[in-house]
């Protein structure tokens, strides 16, 4: 098992509901063990903790572009 972390930043910022229906999208992902620094109107981003042998960096990424987000990896 392989723990991994990646961040992405926004390129589309939403408000609170946005923020919380991200989170839940995410967490939903098989692999996925914690989503945080989720700061839509804050910060723009989001961290996510993931176990590479459920789940892959582009599969998160593709999640979170089913949501109506664009995404900007910087790790």
């Amino acid at each position: 098992m392989a723990h991994l972390s990646t961040y992405f930043s926004l390129e589309n910022a939403g408000d609170k509901h946005d923020e919380k229906l991200l989170k839940q999208g995410l967490d939903m992902l098989p692999g996925v063990t914690s989503v945080s620094s989720v700061s839509i109107s804050e910060r723009g981003g989001v961290a996510v903790d993931y176990d590479s042998t459920g789940v892959r960096q582009e599969q998160i990424r593709q999640k979170v572009q089913e949501l109506g987000y664009q995404l900007k990896c910087e790790d």
